[in-house]
């Protein structure tokens, strides 16, 4: 079974307590400094106990990240930019498969147009 890269896992590796905070950060890409530094001030400011209940929850119920879950940090971006946006990542994804589409056509049109100097040129390499 494969492991899911849209779904909240704790992260353990980057843990400094049960590993909520760094899944939170792992999950939409922020950095785990401000996770924490926003879990801490939430806290402080009068949500005392509703937020360690939702921590300990979040540690009882989510499961750690799997080891090798993404294959290189673009693999990671790109799957944090997923999960914050799905709309502008299919976006994303089929701007560069139309530009890839564009170079192609222009290297066909240029490697298929009558030019007798490229022709001559790929006729002396034959």
């Amino acid at each position: 079974m494969t492991a899911s890269r849209t779904k909240f896992y704790l992260d353990k590796q980057n843990a400094k307590w049960l590993g909520v905070c760094s899944g939170i950060a792992d999950y939409t890409g922020i950095d785990v400094l401000w996770v924490r530094i926003g879990a801490v001030l939430i806290t402080l400011m009068g949500a005392f106990p509703w937020t360690l209940i939702a921590y300990f929850l979040a540690a009882w119920f989510a499961q750690p990240k799997p080891l090798g879950l993404y294959s290189s940090k673009e693999d990671e971006k790109f799957w944090q930019g997923v999960r914050s946006n799905p709309t502008r990542t299919t976006r994303d994804v089929r701007a560069k498969f139309r530009d890839i589409d564009r170079r192609l056509a222009e290297v066909e049109t240029h490697y298929t147009s009558h030019n007798k100097r490229l022709a001559d040129e790929i006729d002396s390499l034959r």
